[in-house]
């Protein structure tokens, strides 16, 4: 499908500040891509009118092509982020963010890949080989495609005519991706990676009951899933010390990893509530999306950046509505048509066979070779329209079998 042009709105030209400590990038659209510009950093109140407006372009543009997910070689909205724990808000000593603020849980995973980077030398040489970036540039799919805006339509929360670094608690999209931002960063703080001593409190959206806000709080209500967030983050710090290959090495960290992921994603069934305002060919698409996940984190994938965007960017850039059934959404790219008609095939096959396909493929990913392998394959199964879905599964059961 032959995307329309998006006409360059420049939006930044009039925020300057005389120093030029600190640059931000200002991302404008144009031809429906994000591209910057360099500019001194404007005082903090501009800063948050201007990261608003440049998502607002971003949500904008969205409305009929795929979701923006990158700005300059960044997640969007990167540079507005915390460079540093101290950049949060703090209270009495505290750290004291809000995690309903697009901007600040953004930080999150900024604060993250910058504490673990140092760890993460089995990865690869790259800079973005990290598999925590697949995580903001999931993160900023949901609040370009609309997803962490109030389906209910009560507030203006996360929609353009309102506050577009609103992330809403009553979005089903908001609610899941809490688990994977604020247990693990509450855990990365408790285990030291931001300093020794950092607490933090985030601050509760208002009049909403059931996110926990400390590392006590999250113990108490998810204490399976915090430990497994600590266990990533502790083998991270004793990975240096294993005798095993590097490529060993990077199998067992990934494989900590995504049992943490899975452990995050596991409680979306916290949020069911939250799907009765989204249409049904949303809320299947959800299930399906969940479900991909157990298929990429059995091969323990690498959500490095250049891997994520490969990955994410077929993602549907808006929120189906009722009559959407792919592979025949008029107004979705042909990729995005794909990728919905492969996720809901894995799911129907799966339900189909009573949760056997995806013990199936559980079973088949039982070594670091047949996890490389895994994850070929599942880039073919997602990417190349051409690889046929029975291919798949004759690949699978031959795999199954040599284990």
């Amino acid at each position: 499908m032959t995307r329309a042009r998006v006409t360059r709105i420049d939006i930044c030209d009039n925020v300057r500040r005389p120093t030029t400590k600190d640059p931000v990038w200002c991302p404008y659209l144009q031809s429906g891509v994000f591209h910057s510009r360099l500019f001194p950093s404007p005082p903090a109140s501009a800063m948050q009118r201007l990261t608003a407006s440049c998502l607002l372009l971003a949500l904008a543009a969205s409305l009929a092509h795929s979701a923006v997910i990158m700005d300059s070689g960044a997640p969007i909205a990167w540079a507005h982020t915390a460079a540093q724990v101290s950049d949060l808000p703090v209270q009495n000593g505290i750290l004291n963010p809000n995690p309903w603020n697009f901007v600040h849980r953004m930080s999150f995973y900024r604060l993250m890949i910058a504490a673990t980077d140092p760890f993460m030398g089995s990865m690869g040489t790259g800079a973005t080989e990290n598999p925590l970036w697949g995580l903001p540039l999931q993160f900023g799919w949901m609040q370009t495609s609309g997803r962490l805006a109030d389906p209910s339509g009560a507030t203006t929360c996360g929609l353009p005519s309102g506050d577009a670094l609103c992330i809403s608690p009553m979005s089903w999209w908001g609610c899941v991706n809490h688990f994977v931002s604020v247990l693990p960063f509450l855990s990365a703080a408790q285990q030291g990676f931001f300093g020794p001593g950092v607490q933090v409190q985030m601050q509760a959206p208002e009049g909403t009951e059931g996110y926990c806000t400390t590392y006590a709080d999250c113990v108490a209500s998810h204490g399976d899933v915090m430990a497994k967030w600590d266990a990533f983050f502790q083998g991270l710090k004793t990975a240096g010390e294993s005798p095993l290959p590097e490529n060993e090495k990077k199998d067992a960290i990934l494989g900590l990893y995504w049992v943490a992921h899975m452990g995050s994603l596991h409680e979306a069934k916290n949020c069911k509530d939250k799907q009765s305002h989204y249409s049904e060919p949303e809320v299947k698409f959800a299930s399906s999306w969940l479900n991909s996940a157990e298929f990429v984190s059995a091969a323990h994938f690498q959500s490095s950046l250049d891997k994520s965007i490969l990955f994410l960017t077929p993602l549907p850039g808006r929120i189906l509505k009722d009559g959407d059934s792919a592979p025949n959404i008029a107004d979705l790219s042909q990729e995005e048509n794909h990728t919905l008609s492969i996720f809901g095939w894995m799911k129907s096959m799966d339900t189909i066979l009573l949760g056997s396909l995806t013990g199936m493929w559980r079973s088949a990913m039982c070594s670091v070779t047949t996890r490389e392998k895994g994850r070929e394959m599942l880039e073919q199964l997602l990417l190349n329209p051409s690889f046929a879905t029975n291919t798949f599964l004759s690949i699978i059961t031959g795999m199954t079998t040599s284990c």
